[in-house]
């Protein structure tokens, strides 16, 4: 017995009061100062006593029953209250079926005169049609008209005793009798063609048409087609892109085998029969949220409805399912990242293969440009050989008119000699005819050779001419294929822009707008205060482990790093020029002797 509903015995005590009360018991109970008990007045007032508490208790139970009908009545009209409001809604989404199968079934056309699938499908919706009719007549009419015949006959015997038609009434109890056992009979046979019906679709494996986990994880295992079926010409790029995509199937494979073991634990039902189950779900859809009170309601529905069940079977059941769709959204949340990381992957993968296929071909035209500098720097070699063996042909042919010029002047004053010498004045017609003819063959051989040489200069100046067309043609060839590629490299470059124009865009469209608010993004949580309550504040945090590497400043004084930045900034990091600029410059501090490698790329 606890100390709230009985009084503490008091231990305390005095020698003077034992004293008293042994004196008392010597003397006897006869003495004056004790009187005779009144048995009569006690019984008497006992008895009252416990009639008054007979009433307080009777009174106790009539308040407690009220309070019962009370909170029983505000139950019932709560739960009223929710199926009007759930009623409309079925009512309504029942016309909104009916309405789009029927506009659906009036929309259709058959595609020629052998498609007959057409006519049955709407034969079957009329015969469909008639035969809910049938049953709405048959079921539903016999109810409504016992209602309103039951209505006329108790406003008839309003004023009447019921006495005088006993009869009337006993046949009148026997309809209702057999209209009950009728719709008992109808809805049995509905339950039961309702349990046949999911029977055969169980059995027909209707639900392989749903996409499973299952079909996601051997979807997982296979890379994508595009990847498969695309060119790359370095084979090693494509095996390093079909491991990633098995790497990240890997990844995820584990996480749904985890989610398909814990489902597999338990089966659909969550341990109970279907038609429980069933009910437990459309009672949940009811008792949302938005109803005030509506744990209490569920829960007392639930017992209404399943009266075998237990308070701690229901809320285990509860428990199981929450458990059950919490996992069943996990395997979709898990199913959609996957296919949102694979997505992104494969974008990347294509755009990675573009790259390569574009490097690819600008390698090819690199090394068809070097083959044909090459063919050029060999011909303009022969041309240069040609020219050299024409200029020393020219100077040998110089060098002999300077020499017979020479023998001319020899001979001349050699003339001049004769002349004055009178030995030869007997020999001076000979002289003159020999010279004659010696003077007409010089002519002839000094024409010829002009004429050949004007004929090698006119060649030469020609091959002259030719070469240095042949010369400006290729710089200007050179010089538009340099512009070419400049253009296409800044429309790659523009087009790059524009597709992270959109995308940005696109990131702004679905990006989350929240309110600004510096002070809570900057102080601290609850769980990071729950958990250093008790640290030292003044101690200060301390790496893990020390880095030995070099500073931003360091890496910034660099030049090199500067030029490079300024020429990502201009988006020229991968021209020629860029190319010319960076191996130019020189670092802030020599390399070391031991880091210098001897070998040449």
């Amino acid at each position: 017995m606890s100390g709230r509903n009985c009084r503490m015995f008091s231990t305390n005590y005095r020698a003077e009061d034992v004293e008293k009360l042994t004196l008392r018991m010597k003397n006897g109970l006869g003495s004056s100062k004790y009187k005779p008990a009144e048995y009569k007045r006690l019984q008497a007032i006992v008895d009252a006593k416990r009639l008054e508490s007979d009433l307080i208790g009777q009174r106790v139970q009539r308040t407690c029953c009220a309070a019962k009908a009370t909170k029983e009545s505000s139950i019932l009209r709560q739960h009223r209250q929710v199926w009007s409001r759930e009623c409309p809604r079925l009512q309504k989404a029942e016309e909104n079926a009916e309405n789009d199968l029927q506009e659906f079934l009036e929309q259709i056309r058959p595609n020629d005169r052998a498609d007959t699938a057409i006519f049955s499908l709407q034969d079957y919706g009329l015969l469909l049609q008639r035969e809910r009719e049938a049953f709405r007549v048959a079921t539903v009419e016999p109810v409504h008209q016992l209602k309103d015949d039951l209505s006329f006959r108790l406003g008839e015997a309003q004023h009447q005793q019921l006495t005088a038609h006993r009869a009337n009434w006993e046949e009148v109890i026997q309809q209702i009798n057999f209209v009950k056992e009728q719709q008992d009979n109808i809805t049995s046979k509905l339950h039961a063609e309702y349990m046949a019906l999911e029977e055969e679709i169980f059995r027909l494996g209707l639900e392989k048409y749903h996409t499973s986990a299952s079909d996601t994880l051997v979807n997982m295992n296979n890379p994508p087609e595009e990847i498969l079926a695309a060119y790359c010409p370095y084979p090693e790029l494509k095996d390093s892109l079909v491991q990633a995509f098995h790497s990240l199937s890997e990844r995820y494979q584990s996480r749904l085998h985890s989610l398909q073991e814990q489902l597999q634990r338990t089966d659909r039902f969550c341990g109970w029969c279907a038609c429980d189950h069933q009910r437990f779900l459309f009672t949940s859809s009811n008792y949302n949220h938005d109803i005030p009170n509506n744990r209490a309601l569920f829960m007392d529905m639930l017992q209404r409805l399943l009266p075998e069940k237990t308070r701690p079977e229901l809320m285990e059941h509860e428990r199981v399912w929450d458990w059950q769709r919490f996992s069943q959204a996990q395997l979709r949340v898990v199913t959609q990242q996957w296919q949102r990381d694979q997505k992104e992957l494969l974008a990347k993968a294509l755009l990675t293969l573009q790259e390569a296929t574009h490097a690819h071909q600008e390698e090819l035209e690199l090394y068809r440009d070097r083959q044909h500098q090459q063919d050029m720097c060999s011909h303009l070699r022969d041309k240069l050989q040609q020219w050299r063996a024409q200029q020393d042909e020219v100077a040998k042919l110089e060098a002999a008119i300077a020499a017979r010029r020479q023998e001319e002047e020899e001979a001349r004053l050699k003339r001049e000699q004769e002349k004055e010498s009178d030995i030869r004045l007997q020999q001076k017609e000979k002289v003159r005819q020999f010279s004659l003819k010696q003077q007409q063959r010089r002519e002839l051989l000094e024409q010829r050779d002009q004429e050949r040489l004007a004929n090698l200069r006119i060649l030469m100046e020609e091959q002259a001419r030719q070469d240095k067309e042949r010369v400006q043609f290729r710089a200007d060839m050179w010089q538009r294929h340099r512009e070419e590629r400049e253009a296409r490299e800044l429309k790659q470059q523009r087009e790059e822009e524009e597709k992270q124009k959109r995308l940005e865009a696109l990131r702004n469209q679905v990006a989350v707008v929240a309110e600004a608010d510096p002070e809570r993004l900057m102080a601290d949580t609850e769980a990071w205060k729950s958990r250093h309550l008790n640290v030292n504040e003044c101690e200060l945090p301390r790496p893990l482990y020390s880095i030995n590497t070099y500073t931003d400043t360091q890496i910034v004084s660099d030049p090199r790093v500067r030029v490079e930045q300024a020429l990502r900034k201009a988006g020229l990091q991968h021209s020629q020029y860029a190319q010319e600029v960076l191996s130019v410059i020189q670092p802030p501090k020599p390399p070391r002797r031991d880091t210098k490698s001897i070998i040449k790329f």
